[in-house]
């Protein structure tokens, strides 16, 4: 099956459960700022030689695969996306995300005045520093589509409040 489908051509674009939707809906706007969020990771990754991030960014994007699944669900149909065992993100995810970024910063995090995005010198730092601004975008865009009717649940809107800070404080750890 090619990828080019030309489904999209209209305007819309496939859902789960074969429900379709405009590309321009909240839906579709935070779905599409959680992808990039997701690909700005991937550079971190890549840029931290040392791998002293990689276990963290690695469940972090391996969460916001499951995130991305429930997003791309209508609320009427969560309960199907459920029913199937498909990823989803829980508060046992979240207090692991805040119990990280809580363990990074009391071993220590480095700035002075202004934290400078890629001051140091280091791509993975800078890249880390990227990936937190793309989270705030993201969050963004979650709490739109809740606060127009899309029911997002409240640990998915904890969790990239969460990770934006997480991202800050990594891209500053000893």
């Amino acid at each position: 099956m090619s990828i080019i489908t030309k489904r999209g051509d209209d305007g819309e674009t496939d859902l789960m459960f074969g429900k379709r939707i405009a590309k321009t809906s909240p839906r579709i706007a935070a779905l599409g700022a959680i992808d990039e969020l997701n690909a700005a990771l991937g550079l971190a990754r890549a840029a931290d030689m040392e791998g002293r991030h990689m276990a963290v960014i690695d469940r972090v994007q391996n969460l916001l695969f499951g995130l991305m699944g429930e997003l791309a669900c209508l609320p009427e149909d969560l309960g199907k996306y459920r029913e199937k065992g498909y990823a989803a993100l829980t508060e046992a995810d979240l207090d692991w995300l805040t119990e990280t970024a809580m363990e990074a910063e009391a071993k220590g995090v480095r700035f002075t005045h202004w934290a400078v995005p890629g001051a140091e010198g280091s791509m993975a730092r800078a890249h880390l520093d990227h990936a937190r601004t793309v989270s705030r975008r993201a969050e963004r865009h979650l709490l739109m589509l809740h606060e127009s009717g899309g029911e997002v649940p409240l640990a998915v809107r904890l969790f990239l409040n969460r990770l934006s800070d997480a991202l800050w404080i990594l891209a500053r750890a000893d």
